[in-house]
């Protein structure tokens, strides 16, 4: 797929790495020279230097044979009328912005092909991240919360803690302990390596990164089957009153107790205008030690660090472990960083560009993928995708998973059923899907929803052959 991207900045960076490494074309377009000759030396790509909003420079970027034109650069002014060119004056069929303010929305007027700014697909980091940490403070035992076919069923890696009904025993054991909840274990990485060949002998030992497949009303009692279940999260302080920390206090300011520390005055006057009077917002900086004994950082259930430099988020978050605070998360941009303290005293890292690579990747995978999810900082992946045609086109329609030659590794984790009539449009609302938990002999319908865990990203090409309609398939 040829891809031009507009914008060499962290996220357009990690875009580009995550597309180059798939065997895309990629032409990245940006107005430092220096920048883009630092990304070409290490990844295969090609940069263009310019303004992006040009058609001359989109021109030279190869525009007119592009497939996709992901427009990620600092302003959002310059994506929408990057976008616009792209469209208009080239014909490309889909665009991708990165728009930081909310009153741009997937599905807008404004952003229509006829009429408006021709933008096919919204992304904003910012809005993903506070979407994860929202999930985490639901669900504070796991690492990782990821949501599939419209919410119905969910991915979650969770920590296994000595204890737990499921910690020592194989994965044969588990209908037998969990008779009322349902579950796939597609992976386990144990000591940050992937046990291979996962099978009924398979045992799940104390520290075992789980990556698990279930219902989503079925979460609550896989999370406890795992681990003791942690209290509900009440008391939340967050480092850093910047874009991501308002958004979260917004969304969380009526579920929990919120503490902002933010070192700018002027932002700490800003916040408090924007904030209702509960969420208690002091001016300071959450590397000092004596204030965050006075703000008793020891009672918080979860401590956030989202400020905009990746050593201060990662400091505030050991001095908040050492002090007591239940978990600790902290925002990291440098993948390099985001890699050296995941698992340590630090509980969780996220990355703001990982964080809205699956929204990406499900515009470049082939066939009919509903959703992408990039796991293990970009190592593996877990696709959402949709079965059309029959058993004469599709590899995948009216076969058990046994027959439909998964690659070594790769697990169909569970599937959604009811979500399309026969005809393969939309069910309406009174529609009442069923989630299906994938064993060996299941039988793959048209129009399912199937969740494939991909272990390593060099299988997903073969992965995504299995959705694909071909009128030359027998």
């Amino acid at each position: 797929m040829n891809i031009v991207i507009l914008g060499a900045g962290r996220v357009g960076e990690s875009v580009a790495e995550s597309l180059a490494s798939e065997r895309n074309d990629i032409t990245v377009v940006d107005t430092d020279p220096a920048r883009l000759s630092l990304l070409q030396d290490r990844l295969d790509l090609r940069g263009v230097a310019g303004n992006g909003i040009q058609p001359s420079v989109l021109q030279e970027a190869g525009i007119a044979d592009a497939d996709l034109f992901i427009a990620c650069a600092p302003m959002d002014e310059t994506n929408l009328v990057a976008c616009k060119v792209a469209h208009d004056r080239f014909g490309v069929p889909t665009t991708i912005a990165r728009l930081r303010s909310p009153e741009f929305e997937d599905g807008s007027p404004l952003l229509e092909k006829t009429g408006g700014f021709a933008v096919d697909r919204v992304i904003c980091p910012e809005e993903s991240v506070t979407r994860t940490i929202g999930q985490l403070v639901e669900h504070p035992e796991a690492l990782q919360v990821l949501e599939f076919a419209h919410g119905l069923v969910s991915l979650i890696a969770v920590r296994a803690v000595a204890g737990g009904p499921l910690v020592r025993h194989s994965l044969a054991e588990i209908p037998a302990l969990m008779p009322g909840a349902e579950m796939r274990i597609v992976a386990i990485y144990r000591q940050d390596q992937a046990l291979s060949d996962l099978d009924g002998s398979t045992r799940i030992e104390p520290g075992d990164e789980v990556f698990v497949l279930a219902a989503k009303h079925h979460l609550p009692a896989v999370l406890g089957a795992l681990r003791e279940r942690d209290r509900p999260v009440k008391r939340l302080m967050i480092a850093g009153g910047g874009k991501v920390g308002l958004r979260l206090a917004r969304q969380l300011q009526d579920a929990v107790q919120i503490k902002i520390i933010e070192t700018q005055r002027a932002r700490c006057d800003y916040l408090a205008s924007q904030l209702p009077s509960q969420v208690l917002v002091h001016n300071g900086d959450s590397t000092d030690e004596e204030l965050m004994d006075q703000e008793n950082v020891q009672d918080m259930d979860l401590f956030v660090a989202l400020t905009s430099d990746d050593e201060d988020n990662i400091l505030a978050c050991l001095l908040a472990k050492r002090m007591g605070a239940r978990r600790v998360l902290a925002l990291i941009n440098r993948r390099a960083y985001a890699e050296l303290v995941q698992g340590t005293q630090i509980d969780i890292a996220i990355s703001p560009s990982q964080a809205v690579i699956g929204e990406l990747l499900a515009y470049v995978r082939r066939g009919d993928v509903e959703a992408v999810h990039s796991l293990r900082r970009g190592a593996a992946e877990a696709l959402e995708g949709i079965v059309r045609g029959d058993r004469k086109t599709c590899r995948m329609a009216g076969r058990r998973i046994e027959e439909i030659g998964l690659p070594a590794g790769a697990q169909v984790g569970a599937i959604v059923r009811g979500l399309h009539r026969a005809d393969g449009s939309e069910a309406g609302d009174d529609a009442e899907p069923q989630v299906l938990i994938a064993h060996h002999d299941t039988v793959i319908e048209p129009n399912d929803h199937v969740i494939v865990f991909v272990p390593n990203k060099r299988m997903v090409r073969q992965v995504e052959k299995l959705f694909q309609v071909s009128a030359t398939f027998f």
